[in-house]
């Protein structure tokens, strides 16, 4: 379980002298996931990756180096060059006598030392991955889906139900009387039409045949 899962990590990183510098726990679209950044130092890397597979079954497995050696020799290098430059503008200050001159290096100097800062903040995250190995692990558990009980009708609630049916079917009805006036119109007149005819047919009187006198 994902309990049991969470109990045995943090006694395995705790084990290799690793630490949890990240974690984020959900329960959302039917599954427990938790997300963790683990920091541990290299000579225990493998020990813990080892003791992770026991946790239960590895659907993804990714590892990527990153050497920041060469990075690190430059960070250290430039921060020491900016020390030195920081030391010269001090040097030059205590120097000067003129406000134009004091106002000038004390604006080169503040300078150099907010690049000294950031210089340093970069070498302290270089050292700090030089110190630990990072492994990010994502652990998840599906939930259980509740199936709802299905809902009790009514014999009051059917008869409603009934009588709204039979109301539309009757209105619909109507309506589609309503759209049918044309023929209705036309087979009435139609009708008075013909039985005119047929009445003047049967009221007329046959004219009689001439006779000729022999």
């Amino acid at each position: 379980s994902m309990t049991y899962a969470a109990a045995q990590l943090d006694s395995l990183v705790s084990r290799n002298g690793g630490f949890l510098s990240a974690a984020t726990e959900t329960h959302a679209d039917g599954e427990w996931r938790q997300e963790m950044t683990i920091r541990v130092p290299p000579a225990q890397f493998q020990s813990l990756l080892s003791g992770l597979v026991g946790l239960g079954s590895i659907e993804e497995k990714k590892l990527s180096t990153d050497d920041v050696t060469a990075e690190h020799a430059d960070v250290a290098a430039r921060l020491q060059t900016k020390r030195a430059v920081a030391q010269q503008y001090t040097a030059l200050l205590a120097k000067a006598q003129k406000i134009k001159d004091i106002l000038a290096i004390e604006e080169k100097l503040g300078e150099v030392r907010e690049e000294i800062e950031a210089t340093e903040s970069r070498l302290k995250t270089l050292n700090n991955q030089v110190a630990y190995s990072t492994i990010e692990l994502t652990l998840y558990q599906p939930l259980p889906q509740s199936i709802p009980d299905a809902p009790v009708v009514s014999l009051g609630s059917r008869a409603v139900e009934a009588f709204y049916g039979g109301w539309q079917l009757l209105t619909s009805l109507l309506v589609g009387a309503i759209h049918l006036w044309p023929l209705v119109l036309l087979a009435a007149g139609g009708g008075w039409m013909w039985r005119q005819r047929r009445s003047r047919r049967l009221g007329t009187p046959s004219q009689p045949s001439p006779r000729v006198a022999s």
